[in-house]
Parts: structure tokens; C-alpha cells; sequence
């Protein structure tokens, strides 16, 4: 299955990509791996992870303090965020109208 990214999650992988990679070009590239695989692992099993403010699921990275916030759609999964765990906790919610 496909992923595709609300604008402002599309956006907040941007940021958070330029943050790392003005710290260390490595650590940008790190960071962006990352998140990809959890990308990928959403759209491989999206059912593997927690409903945590249903309908939306959540999987957190492993080594950056972020998470994939998303929604599976019949034809793809819906990217509603990519947040950092320690901010503005349920601010995308209004993305899911």
C-alpha cells in the first residue's frame, strides 16, 4: 500500500529533516531514514499499530523522539502527522476533518 502526506505533515518532515541536518549532516540523514521506515512499516501493516485517538494510529521511532500519525484509507494510508512527541499534544486532530 501507498502513502500519502497531509500538507502539514509533509511540512513538519521538512522542518524536522533541516533541524537534524543543521546539527549534523549524518544525523539528518539518520533522522530521515527513520522516518521512512516507519512509513514504510505503516503502509506494510498498518493494523500492527496502536489505535491511540481512534480512528488514527500511531508508531513511534525507536530513536528520535517522534512519531507517524495516520489513518488507513481503502486505497492508501493518510499521513496526518509527523510529531515530536514532546509538543503540542493533539494538535493534528483538526487535520482529520
Amino acid at each position: 500500500m501507498k502513502h500519502l502526506l497531509h500538507p502539514e505533515a509533509d511540512e513538519e518532515f521538512a522542518v524536522a529533516i533541516r533541524y537534524y541536518s543543521e546539527i549534523s549532516p549524518e544525523l539528518g540523514v539518520r533522522f530521515y531514514r527513520e522516518m521512512e521506515r516507519l512509513l514504510r512499516e505503516a503502509c506494510e501493516q498498518p493494523e500492527r499499530f496502536w489505535k491511540f485517538s481512534p480512528p488514527a494510529r500511531r508508531h513511534l521511532s525507536d530513536t528520535f523522539p517522534y512519531a507517524v500519525i495516520f489513518l488507513e484509507k481503502p486505497e492508501h494510508i493518510w499521513i496526518v502527522a509527523v510529531m515530536h512527541m514532546k509538543r503540542r499534544p493533539g494538535y493534528w486532530r483538526e487535520r482529520l476533518a
